[in-house]
């Protein structure tokens, strides 16, 4: 604002260079700069050349990615990646193979397409989420004027469009406009103009505004009482105004560029950045093991003769080698699990369900997760950590002589008038003290109050609706009733002092005498003049003070120095305080009754205000506060034990942050607090202001700005830490945005902060955000959970393939089948592990840090060891098939199949070149029949189809015992039984289901390639698989003694 240039000569426009503090020079000075005149405004020629220099009166639309930047942005994962050259190689060999067999049905790429099928809906995902990031500046630009009166060529202009004003222009503002740009006040129209501008600087009421320049150049946006800014808006008189920013360049304008360069930097979450490491690691992992394959197996399809100790006579085998690549690319789809994308995703819109019941509604998914571990939560005061309804905390009235006084305490936090009392009320008939007061409060009050359900609504100035509310708990005089209330009528009270005397003038509020009088006409007598204000200014213009039985005494120095007293004691607690006077001998204007009255034209005049607000007879005072919200302090205590540092940022004064923080336990009563308690610009001046950000307990950076909150929050990123900031105004958008967890307030949040925002807060309640956290927190744990059950998983899918390849047995599982496991069989059990319940002590735990290991070392050489069980179970179960007649008692030779020795099944390839083996034909399902009589080698290919069954069968069942040792990382299960999560129960039996579904329905059968199993073949998987459960819990034991071992040898701490 005012930054547009050294001055206007010659008719031409400055650069934007050189700053013009408009805020720090008079009128005069201005116009001068700006080469205009407020009386005429600039002219045709001038608005053009200046439009051509500053341009239009707009904010940048700048161009976001396009829709195929942001779909090639998805696939910049590793995980991804794997995926998607495992589907290309997978179609490639599908369509290769579908060639050499004349078959090119859909079964055959089942396979690619399911996988094409999971990149494609993990990419319209991702699209939709990050489409969203430029919201906020479409919402910022709608609460932008979209006209403006202005003076020009010495003609008033109404309705001319806000775009094109120019720095110079000459505008006028009224009550309800909208500001069309930064402008200097060059006249105040009417004796008081009110902006609200909370939005964009965080002040919780309208404030004042002079055309009386500010000495200092630098100052902060609060301290620029001359200045009005665009998108803010005039709630009370009017004004003459100079434009001297416009567009990019006005304050609105530099938020709009913050939010923008903080989209740009926009971070991976916690859990991404380990599942992009993992995906890493896997990576060379899937590397290695392939060529190991390759290694073991080359001898297959790559033979030579040695001539004279040279090899010579190379013969390669194409068909062997695809076969061995098809080996390969099953282990790539064995090592990655597919399904866990969905079931993460699946895990997060659960966790936004369970947080929008504490009224925490999450528009970014990952923010569910990134919640868990937050460090430090930045909050706003006004609104979050406060109600922002302002309310009467004390109120003092005078006693029974002049140096005696009485104080009430006031309780409530909101506006209605129900909630809460005045203690020490007196009892019987309200004194003609405390009825004055209250007339006073009552009719020296332009706001109101209104119910709309369950919320009580000010309009108004919040210090004028706390007084109403502070009448209504007053009550009435004895005996008096108010007929014909509305039924949303709140203020019955006030309604009944307005019926006894009726206001006909109003004396404004100015800055100077800093007080607001009305004069009132009651039914009978002659007219009285009530006035509130600066309790100082009041009794200055005192001469009298009013005791408790309505008598009047001279005002000395000691009921004087009483109330002087009273007053300290109320702003040392960080009360905002109001005081209360009226008068009785009004001399002229004891009978004025209108604006026809012969001394009507003496309130036309603001500067005869102070003249007729003297002789006053002081009445009493009262302390008024933005109270903290119910609950707030111990979510405070949450967050101490929790590990979580707060810093409070706000905009307000630093006497009333602080009292606030006391209050609420940011800070101890009676800690020293000077070396963390600074305003925005203080902070901004340190030499080291990442050493000062990381001391320990709380933090209070009062009167900050827009770029103060931002930079705090990069500082703080920079360390390592993970923010949440809260905020509701323009000027708390780009921090929400740059921050890790952007919290907005629903209630009183803008547009603006709510699209900047990852979570906004239904209550706009600092507790939710605590909850959110702790919620947070039991999802990354339940995440964590199902990651490891799903690696473990594919470990031992790994261990299985390598094992088959290794050992030259004929291939036991396809990839269809890993894919159908890894997606559909897993996926029910990894999203119930979800529903764990959270841990009792999940908020007395510090937060994780943003290194800790998603995977231990500890917890990797579980998953080995359990992974080297499943694989050698799931090819185990193959080659009994093959080679045994029984196997712990239970026959396996009912379906009539031929047994072959382990020899021969693991030297099937030179199958040809076997001269006596004739399998016998054998009985799949109820009439399925396998015969060998053209081909006996395709016993080991088509036949062994009864044998790979078997060991997805295996698979399947381990995996689903392997989902119960998933419950606790090192609980027992017969501590932390099944049923503490009934939905993995029935999440596994979903998981059985499908997979008999796919056994016993003979479409589904032919794409997986599988048949039915018999009662004794069933007994036969679950005799394998049940020894899991076994395994894990001795490793759970093992892991248990040791921790118990170590934390005996650990020496005490003092």
């Amino acid at each position: 604002m005012g930054e547009e240039t050294r001055g206007l000569a010659n008719g031409e426009a400055p650069p934007i260079s050189q700053p013009f503090p408009a805020w720090a020079r008079d009128v005069n000075e201005c116009e001068e700069f700006f080469k205009v005149s407020a009386i005429k405004g600039l002219d045709r020629d001038e608005v053009l050349e200046r439009r051509k220099i500053y341009g239009s009166n707009e904010l940048e639309k700048h161009s976001g990615p396009s829709i195929w930047a942001l779909v090639l942005d998805q696939f910049n994962d590793t995980l991804v990646r794997i995926l998607l050259v495992a589907a290309v190689v997978s179609f490639i060999l599908a369509w290769y193979d579908g060639e050499e067999k004349g078959d090119k049905g859909i079964t055959a790429f089942v396979e690619p397409l399911v996988i094409f099928l999971i990149l494609i809906v993990n990419a319209i995902v991702g699209v939709w989420q990050e489409s969203n990031a430029e919201k906020a500046l479409e919402a910022l630009k709608e609460i932008q004027s979209d006209q403006a009166t202005v003076r020009r060529n010495g003609e008033l202009i109404a309705n001319l469009p806000a775009k094109e004003l120019v720095p110079g222009d000459i505008v006028e503002l009224r009550a309800g406009d909208k500001v069309p740009a930064d402008m200097r006040v060059l006249r105040l129209v009417s004796s008081t103009v009110r902006v609200e501008q909370g939005s964009l600087t965080g002040e919780s009421d309208a404030i004042n505004k002079t055309h009386h320049k500010i000495e200092l150049d630098d100052v902060e946006i609060q301290g620029k009482e001359c200045m009005v800014f665009a998108g803010t808006t005039v709630v009370n008189g009017s004004c003459l105004c100079m434009v001297t920013s416009t567009g990019m360049n006005t304050e609105i304008g530099k938020v709009h560029s913050q939010i923008h360069e903080a989209s740009l930097s926009d971070d991976d979450t916690p859990l991404k950045k380990k599942l992009n490491e993992f995906g890493e690691v896997l990576t060379a992992i899937i590397g290695v093991i392939c060529a190991l394959v390759w290694v073991i197996n080359v001898k297959y399809f790559l033979t030579w003769d040695y001539v004279e100790g040279w090899p010579r006579n190379f013969k390669f085998s194409f068909e062997k080698c695809t076969y061995y690549f098809e080996i390969a690319v099953a282990l790539a789809v064995a090592a990655i699990p597919e399904g866990l994308p969905a079931v993460i995703t699946t895990c997060l819109a659960l966790g936004t369900r369970k947080m929008a019941q504490k009224n925490a509604l999450i528009r970014k998914l990952p923010s569910v997760e990134t919640l868990g571990c937050t460090t430090v939560i930045c909050s706003d005061k006004t609104g979050t950590l406060t109600t922002n309804q302002m309310s009467v905390a004390s109120l003092v009235a005078i006693g029974r002589w002049a140096d005696v006084a009485r104080r009430f305490r006031v309780d409530g936090t909101t506006y209605d008038p129900q909630d809460g009392c005045i203690h020490d009320w007196p009892l019987g008939d309200m004194d003609a003290n405390l009825r004055m007061i209250a007339k006073i409060a009552s009719i020296c009050n332009d706001a109101s109050v209104t119910q709309s359900g369950h919320q009580f609504i000010a309009s108004g100035m919040s210090t004028e609706a706390a007084l109403k509310v502070l009448v209504a708990k007053m009550g009435l005089p004895a005996g008096i009733y108010v007929p014909h209330v509305q039924p949303n009528e709140v203020l019955s009270c006030c309604q009944y002092w307005s019926s006894v005397d009726h206001r006909v003038a109003t004396l404004e509020f100015d800055r100077t005498r800093k007080s607001m009088g009305v004069i009132v006409k009651p039914k009978s007598g002659r007219n009285l003049l009530l006035v509130k204000g600066a309790v100082e200014s009041l009794l200055e213009r005192s001469t009298h003070i009013q005791l408790l039985d309505g008598s009047v005494v001279m005002l000395d120095e000691t009921s004087r120095k009483l109330i002087l007293d009273e007053l300290l004691d109320m702003t040392s607690n960080a009360l905002r305080c109001l005081g209360f006077a009226y008068k009785t001998d009004l001399s002229e204007f004891a009978d004025y009754d209108g604006e026809f009255h012969p001394a009507h034209k003496l309130l036309l005049d603001p500067s005869n205000y102070a003249s007729i607000e003297s002789n006053l007879i002081f009445a009493g005072l009262a302390g008024l506060r933005d109270p903290p919200r119910e609950g707030v302090d111990k979510a405070i205590e949450d967050c101490r034990a929790a590990g979580i540092r707060i810093m409070v940022i706000t905009g307000d004064n630093k006497d009333t942050a602080e009292a606030i923080c006391r209050e609420i336990g940011v800070f101890e009563p009676n800690e020293d607090i000077k070396s963390k308690s600074l305003t925005g610009k203080e902070f901004m001046s340190l030499p080291n202001k990442k050493e000062y950000l990381n001391q320990r307990g709380g933090l209070l950076f009062s009167r900050a700005e827009p770029k103060h909150k931002q930079e705090i929050v990069r500082l703080l990123k920079e360390d390592g830490e993970i923010v949440a900031m809260t905020g509701d105004g323009v000027n708390d958008a780009p921090a929400l945005r740059l921050a890790d967890i952007g919290v907005a307030m629903g209630i009183a949040g803008t547009e603006v902060a709510k699209e900047a925002s990852d979570m906004v807060l239904a209550d706009d309640n600092f507790s939710t955000i605590v909850s959110a956290v702790a919620e947070g927190r039991s999802i990354y744990n339940n995440m964590k959970a199902f990651i490891r059950y799903m690696i473990s998983s594919n470990i031992g899918e790994v261990v299985s393939i390598f094992l088959t390849a290794a050992m030259g047995i004929p291939e036991g599982l396809i990839p269809v089948q890993l894919l159908w496991v890894n997606l559909v069989t897993d996926g029910p059990p990894a999203t119930a592990l979800g529903f764990n319940p959270p841990d009792r002590d999940v908020m007395k735990k510090p937060p994780r840090r943003s290194d800790d290991s998603l995977i231990s070392p500890w917890i990797l050489f579980r998953y080995l060891v359990v992974g080297l069980y499943v694989g050698a179970a799931t090819v185990g179960i193959f080659v009994i098939w093959y080679t045994q007649e029984s196997f712990l008692g239970i026959n396996l030779t009912q379906d009539g199949h031929t047994l072959v020795t382990y020899s021969q099944l693991s030297d099937w390839a030179r199958c040809p070149s076997w001269t006596d083996f004739r399998p016998t034909n054998f009985t799949a399902g109820p009439n399925k029949v396998f015969s060998f009589e053209s081909d006996p080698c395709e016993y080991f290919k088509s036949g062994k189809i009864k044998a790979t069954t078997l060991s997805l069968s295996v698979l399947v069942a381990i995996e689903m015992f392997n989902s119960l040792n998933a419950l606790s990382e090192d609980s027992s299960l017969l501590v932390t039984p099944p049923w503490v999560n009934p939905w993995l129960l029935l999440a596994m039996s979903v998981s059985f289901s499908l997979h008999a579904l796919i056994l016993y329905v003979p479409f589904l059968a032919s794409i997986f390639s599988v048949v039915p199993l018999s009662l004794n073949e069933c007994l036969l998987v679950l005799v394998i698989a049940a020894p899991v459960l076994l395994l894990d819990e001795l490793l759970k034991l093992f892991a248990r003694l040791a921790t118990a071992g170590s934390s005996r040898s650990r020496p005490k701490q003092d």
